[in-house]
């Protein structure tokens, strides 16, 4: 457990209630935006994570079902 001073406690009660969020999102955005400023890496994704993602991707439906050539073409048509 992290012990805050209450004026730093204070301050995540203030800018959690006026974006609707709890203070540990809050303090996990900017935590995670002081991060990304120092390019600090991130975590990387597991395998379960890697595959999770994969079949999101490949559940999205197909735009267009025609295939690669057909598309090619049809934009090199006259």
């Amino acid at each position: 457990m992290i012990d805050l001073s209450q004026e730093t406690e204070a301050l995540a009660q203030r800018l959690a209630a006026a974006q609707r969020l709890s203070v540990e999102a809050v303090i996990r955005e900017a935590l995670e935006a002081r991060a990304a400023a120092e390019a600090l890496p991130r975590r990387r994704m597991t395998v379960d994570e890697m595959l999770a993602a994969g079949a999101e991707i490949a559940a999205l439906p197909l735009l267009d079902p025609r295939s690669p050539r057909e598309i090619i073409d049809d934009i090199n048509a006259p």
